[in-house]
């Protein structure tokens, strides 16, 4: 049985993933430092198999190595890292710290078990950020670098980062940057998870700016094939957009929801949108093109938004316990003004 390592797998995308992996039949070891934005709940259902298990440690930690040595995986995925803009803002060093000192630290330990196992190669997960505003067309692999917040600074430089050691070390090792994610397991200081949160509690649904802000929309689901895709089928030291070429402003993406959620519940009289104050530096519109991973590796989105957004709502309605894992200040306090 192959053996693959998950970094941040108690997190969204990674929770989301580790479900992909141990379906495809691979053991996955999880590691993850467990900070405010990990939930236990996310791996609820497959803690039990047999073939996963869970090691509290931050890739900052020298014993990352060992780790390695021991497990001996033919494969990472690299999802450790702090991801919310607006904590950013607030709190920069903490993102220079995860996004690029554990980067640095996790390529490190790679390279030194590369000369041991050189069956195994490294997946960094990254973000369309990166790029920052991109107001006409769309941004491909090759697209320059123009990150505006301390987040996508902090991964733009971990991305560097990557790049710079296959070429240097020559360890195996590929970048991919995907669009927005959305689905089950996501922490409520993202859009769509705190929307739905405000909607089953009843609260105002708060939409920074005039919500003309424009982010492509992907199905976590769909993320995690492509990175199967990308792992299994990649050219060592590329890089691959995963997303799904659908752009939706946040009233647009506001508005779907609502229709998704009056399907299924009474919506209650305080639900309504409200425009707040914008985050500072707040990117227009992100929009990537995806059609190297498309063409390459024969990979596409299989989910729709109206689909998604309607299994995304019905996981949380289904599993509003979810929340009770959570701080509430970390659910409602507005961050990064």
């Amino acid at each position: 049985m192959k053996k693959v390592i998950v970094t941040g797998g108690l997190g969204f995308i990674g929770s989301n993933l580790i479900k992909l992996l141990l379906k495809k039949n691979y053991y996955v070891l999880n590691i993850d430092k467990v900070t405010y934005s990990s939930n236990k709940y996310n791996t609820k259902e497959f803690v039990s198999n047999k073939n996963y298990k869970f090691v509290k440690l931050d890739i900052k930690n020298k014993k990352l190595f060992n780790i390695l040595k021991k497990f001996k995986p033919c494969g990472i995925f690299n999802l450790a890292a702090e991801t919310h803009v607006d904590r950013s803002i607030d709190s920069p060093f903490d993102f220079i710290e995860s996004n690029i000192v554990g980067t640095f630290n996790l390529l490190e330990s790679f390279r030194k078990f590369y000369k041991m196992f050189s069956k195994t190669r490294l997946i960094h997960i990254s973000t369309d950020e990166v790029y920052g505003d991109v107001l006409k067309g769309r941004s491909d692999e090759n697209y320059q670098y123009k990150p505006s917040s301390p987040y996508a600074a902090s991964k733009a430089s971990s991305d560097h980062l990557v790049s710079s050691y296959v070429r240097t070390f020559k360890i195996p090792a590929i970048v991919t940057n995907c669009s927005n994610n959305y689905g089950p397991n996501q922490h409520p200081e993202k859009l769509i998870p705190k929307l739905i949160y405000n909607i089953l509690n009843n609260r105002e649904l708060p939409i920074y700016g005039r919500g003309k802000n424009s982010r492509e929309w992907i199905y976590v689901a769909d993320h995690c094939e492509g990175l199967l895709k990308v792992f299994l089928n990649g050219n060592i030291g590329e890089f691959y957009n995963i997303g799904s070429n659908k752009n939706l402003n946040n009233i647009q993406i506001t508005n779907y929801l609502l229709r998704t959620a009056k399907k299924h519940i009474k919506v209650g009289k305080r639900v309504k949108i409200k425009l707040v104050k914008d985050r500072p530096g707040h990117d227009l519109r992100y929009a990537l093109n995806s059609k190297k991973i498309k063409t390459k590796l024969k990979w596409i989105p299989k989910t729709s938004i109206i689909e998604g957004l309607n299994k995304t709502f019905l996981w949380y309605y289904n599993n509003q316990k979810y929340f009770k894992n959570l701080k509430k200040k970390d659910i409602v306090k507005r961050l990064g003004i």
